[in-house]
């Protein structure tokens, strides 16, 4: 299962509405590919659902991950946040063991014996 904040949900309703997107019809999509100094980088994207899509629904939004992501993001919750750093949604996974300083990519306890996606 993957959440969503209060706070993400408003974001992504604001940037879907924005765009001109029926909310009803399309959601954040929450992927991973191989990549970055730890092994993985998330993937966030204004999307609609596909055929092979696990589908959460949190705050009257559609939370979209491919069966190969999944593994990797279950438990996971998106937030939105606005920081004198910079804003942006932000991942809490729980399935991470090692993440890099700058916190755009992760590595899995399994990862070593998983190819990336």
């Amino acid at each position: 299962m993957v959440t969503i904040t209060d706070k993400g949900a408003e974001k992504v309703r604001e940037f879907l509405e924005a765009q001109g997107t029926d909310v009803a019809a399309a959601g954040l999509r929450v992927g991973v590919r191989g990549g970055g100094c730890s092994g993985f980088q998330y993937q966030l994207a204004f999307d609609e659902p596909r055929q092979d899509d696990s589908i959460f629904e949190d705050h009257g939004l559609k939370l979209l991950v491919d069966s190969q992501a999944l593994e990797y993001v279950d438990g996971s919750q998106i937030d939105y946040v606005d920081a004198l750093t910079g804003a942006g949604f932000q991942v809490e996974n729980p399935n991470v063991v090692a993440a890099c300083g700058c916190g755009s990519s992760f590595r899995v306890a399994d990862q070593e014996s998983c190819s990336p996606v």
